[in-house]
């Protein structure tokens, strides 16, 4: 606990957590964190993109109540690097510019609008909901007037900041990077390396088999 000296005010603690889960289910967890490390994967070659998930966005400083954890949320401007929280007056004053919600079950009108105010009123430029139990995407783009807008057809929206595509297959979310690979879980993308890896050493016994030793 942070303590005070005489004459002087406490200091303000912002605590990195609130005890509750980040997912309440198995759904949910899978796709935080297919999106946390897709995205994170797609700007690995940018140092000024810092991608989080389940992290404590602090806007205000000196405030410790005034506070939302995105499940994932994406900040262009800002360095790579672990953080206890996002304590934006650190961060150049810098607001996350895209956040992601994937609902569970316990999840209440009342809490989506609260946070939908709190990040049309911090600066959220892109705001994006996907419920996986009923298999609806909604997106909220800032518009000139200040307010995030409703996407009106997430089908083959494209994110105007991230360059993502956005497609629902069954009701199941599919997100497309500009090159055209899908974000995938890490389970597949191991499955994937591995099919990688054995069609390469089918190739190089097939070379030997004609002579040819592969590099």
């Amino acid at each position: 606990m942070a303590l005070a000296q005489a004459g002087t005010k406490p200091a303000v603690e912002y605590p990195s957590t609130d005890g509750e889960p980040m997912a309440q289910n198995t759904k949910q967890y899978r796709y935080i964190t297919t999106l946390q490390g897709g995205l994170a994967a797609m700007f690995r070659d940018r140092p000024d993109v810092f991608v989080a998930g389940d992290l404590f966005w602090y806007p205000i400083e000196g405030d410790n109540t005034t506070r939302v954890a995105p499940d994932v949320m994406v900040v262009f401007g800002r360095p790579k690097g672990d953080r206890d929280s996002y304590r934006q007056w650190e961060e150049d004053n810098i607001a996350p510019q895209v956040v992601f919600e994937i609902l569970s079950p316990s999840n209440t009108l009342t809490e989506l609008l609260d946070k939908s105010l709190f990040y049309e009123r911090y600066g959220v430029q892109e705001y994006y909901i996907y419920d996986p139990d009923r298999g609806e995407l909604y997106g909220f783009v800032r518009d000139e007037s200040g307010h995030l807008r409703r996407v009106a057809e997430m089908r083959g929206w494209v994110s105007p900041l991230l360059g993502v595509r956005f497609e629902l297959e069954g009701g199941e979310l599919v997100v497309v990077r500009p090159d055209g690979e899908r974000f995938v879980g890490y389970e597949e993308l191991v499955a994937a390396l591995e099919q990688e890896r054995q069609r390469a050493e089918r190739l190089a016994q097939r070379l030997r088999e004609l002579g040819v030793e592969p590099e």
